[in-house]
């Protein structure tokens, strides 16, 4: 590939948005050369490398935007330590059925039992899958929702919590909410 040529398809590779196509077309073309492939069969490999590359860059932009505490998966979720959980049962809400459905999953039981890392790891699914996430608990929720509406923006920041596919309500009855026993005494 002469010099000309790949300035021109790297920035056209930029345009498009394949910052990864820019970097690496001269590996492509190495690739191409080296295997002796045909039109259709480079545009093959290309184009699900460029797609994979884009997956893994949404995944990793919605992880950083969604608050989630970390980033631990069912796969890391000792099913021993709450024997009397039926890992099946878990482990069918990974198909994210719920999500599509616009169904609620709710994972009740006391502190310290293992809920939020199954919330977190069926959220870090959901992005995984494309859907939009995002993770508060009770109290941060409401303290938001409250500071939005006496500073008159409530409408747009009830978009922060109805916007994603999925959110993740976290501590929901943990402990006493200050901010809701305000919410509710003040009316």
């Amino acid at each position: 590939m002469n010099e000309l040529t790949g300035n021109r398809i790297r920035t056209t590779a930029g345009k498009l948005g394949l910052p990864h196509l820019a970097e690496t077309i001269n590996e492509y073309t190495r690739r191409a050369d080296e295997a002796k492939m045909g039109y259709l069969d480079f545009l093959d490999l290309v184009l699900p490398e460029e797609l994979a590359v884009r997956d893994d860059r949404r995944f990793r932009q919605g992880l950083r935007l969604s608050k989630l505490p970390h980033h631990k998966t069912l796969d890391e979720y000792d099913f021993s330590f709450q024997p009397e959980l039926d890992p099946r049962k878990v482990k069918d809400l990974t198909t994210l059925s719920f999500v599509d459905a616009k169904a609620n999953a709710a994972l009740l039981g006391p502190p310290g039992v293992g809920k939020t890392h199954i919330a977190v790891a069926l959220t870090v699914a959901a992005c995984r899958a494309g859907y939009s996430i995002h993770f508060t608990s009770l109290d941060d929720m409401v303290r938001s929702l409250r500071a939005a509406e006496a500073a008159g923006r409530l409408v747009n920041n009830l978009g922060t919590y109805l916007r994603p596919s999925v959110l993740v309500v976290d501590e929901v009855g943990y402990q006493p909410s200050n901010a809701l026993k305000r919410t509710w005494s003040s009316r």
